[in-house]
């Protein structure tokens, strides 16, 4: 079968044997399947049947995989048969794509993973290449990328990163956490927005202050009086968390760290008065609140021990440098 060949084309009687690739422009799913003996035939058909107007060459040869230049036809001619090219114009940028998956350097016939499973695994891998890189790129992951991460298991990522199991959980424990952190900061956003949305259509919750106080100055003791309307006071003050424990199905978490100290310091009589609750829901929502301060303080301390060793290290990179050094910290 005769195959038409670029201007490009090498010598009629060169003996290299054509090579099947697909083709495609940066920023596109729709592959092209082409074959060529180098890389100057590749890249007189990628123009050809890509489109790409000749004001925009030359051209560059990427591999979809990583964004790697392929410019050495020795080193085309290694590549397995099927290997996915992105076309870039001379004003172009290579991007990753998560159609791309892990596939460009799988041949045809032994292409059998799923291709939503294989964008995940070179997103992960990728990821982690970030982190290899500098681990304070850690502040500029997505939600998104912070799960992937999360969710792969310890071994693997141990593996890509050359560090201990050891270590690589206590990063992941870190990455749970800067998670935990911007969920909570959402929700006290939120909180925040609804508590501005209630003053607007209400005019303030002065007459919720005030009813708390009549409320319990009724129920208190008369000799207890100034205790009571000193605790009153405090409840007072702090009229946004019972809005939060009134409103919420979990208040303690939508409360802040300081908020849950506040609401686990009151006394559960005065609390259950301010709530018009009876004592028994009420100290089953303080304790809820005790509980989630100290899992939050325990989360705290972790983070901290993972600086620490962090800081010792110095960086990531170096720690690579010297796996002996790293194993020993693991330990």
């Amino acid at each position: 079968m005769e195959v038409a060949r670029g201007s490009g084309a090498p010598d009629p009687g060169d003996p290299r044997p054509l090579k099947p690739c697909l083709l495609r422009r940066n920023h596109s799913r729709e592959q092209h399947g082409v074959a060529a003996s180098c890389l100057e035939e590749l890249r007189s058909k990628a123009c050809e049947i890509l489109a790409i107007d000749k004001n925009l060459t030359p051209i560059t040869l990427v591999l979809a995989e990583d964004g790697t230049i392929v410019d050495d036809d020795d080193y085309f001619l290694c590549l397995p048969s099927n290997t996915k090219f992105v076309a870039l114009a001379c004003n172009e940028k290579w991007t990753y794509n998560n159609s791309d998956g892990g596939t460009a350097w799988i041949s045809q016939e032994s292409f059998d993973v799923d291709e939503t499973d294989s964008g995940a695994g070179a997103k992960w891998k990728n990821l982690a290449r970030q982190l290899k890189e500098d681990l304070s790129n850690i502040i500029l992951l997505s939600e998104e990328d912070l799960q992937v991460l999360i969710d792969v298991p310890c071994s693997d990522l141990a593996q890509e990163l050359g560090q201990s199991c050891v270590t690589v959980q206590g990063l992941q424990n870190t990455l749970q956490q800067v998670l935990d952190q911007r969920e909570e900061a959402r929700q006290s956003k939120q909180l925040l927005e609804l508590y501005l949305q209630a003053l607007e259509k209400e005019g303030g919750i002065l007459s919720m202050q005030k009813e708390s106080k009549a409320a319990f100055s009724e129920e208190v003791d008369t000799v207890d009086t100034g205790s009571g309307r000193e605790i009153a006071s405090k409840i007072a003050l702090t009229s946004q968390i019972l809005t939060t424990l009134k409103e919420k199905p979990a208040p303690e978490l939508s409360l802040s760290s300081q908020d849950l100290e506040l609401v686990s310091e009151e006394e559960p009589q005065a609390l259950a008065v301010a709530l018009n609750w009876d004592l028994k829901k009420t100290e089953t929502v303080q304790q809820a609140c005790n509980r989630e301060l100290a899992l939050r303080l325990q989360q705290m301390q972790s983070l901290r021990s993972l600086r620490n060793v962090s800081a010792r290290n110095h960086s990531l990179p170096r720690d690579l440098q010297s796996p002996k050094r790293a194993r020993q910290d693991a330990t």
